[in-house]
């Protein structure tokens, strides 16, 4: 079992910028896709961006597509997701996680996922 823990949440106004952080300790991620996923209140938790074990492969969903950017540092046990042009729907508290499997190209199901940060809280004004 490995511990995730988010950073870098925050409040900010549309249009502007963040970059979010999960720093995984207990045991090396690097063979785990990772991913980011977001919940905001009376929804379900929502597949945001995911990237492969080998940092090769990234794939998003549509709406924050071409805005957001994940990122991951091997050396440093960490994922990233730089957040551009945010949008008051973009408003959740994101988790990250690790992917189950070994090797894997990150899925876009959460219950493919065993390891969880606790969040962070993002929000967008308008």
């Amino acid at each position: 079992q490995v511990q995730l823990v988010e950073s870098g949440g925050g409040l900010v106004q549309a249009g502007g910028s963040l970059m979010l952080s999960c720093a995984a300790s207990g045991r090396t991620v690097s063979n785990k896709a990772l991913a980011w996923f977001r919940q905001a209140p009376g929804m379900e938790r929502e597949f945001v961006a995911a990237i492969s074990f080998s940092g090769g492969t990234t794939s998003y969903s549509n709406p924050v597509k071409g805005r957001f950017t994940i990122s991951r540092d091997d050396t440093k046990n960490t994922v990233h997701l730089q957040m551009n042009g945010l949008k008051p729907e973009d408003t959740a508290v994101y988790y990250c996680a690790a992917e189950a499997l070994d090797f894997g190209l990150g899925s876009h199901w959460s219950d493919r996922y065993d390891d969880w940060g606790q969040g962070t809280q993002v929000t967008v004004s308008s």
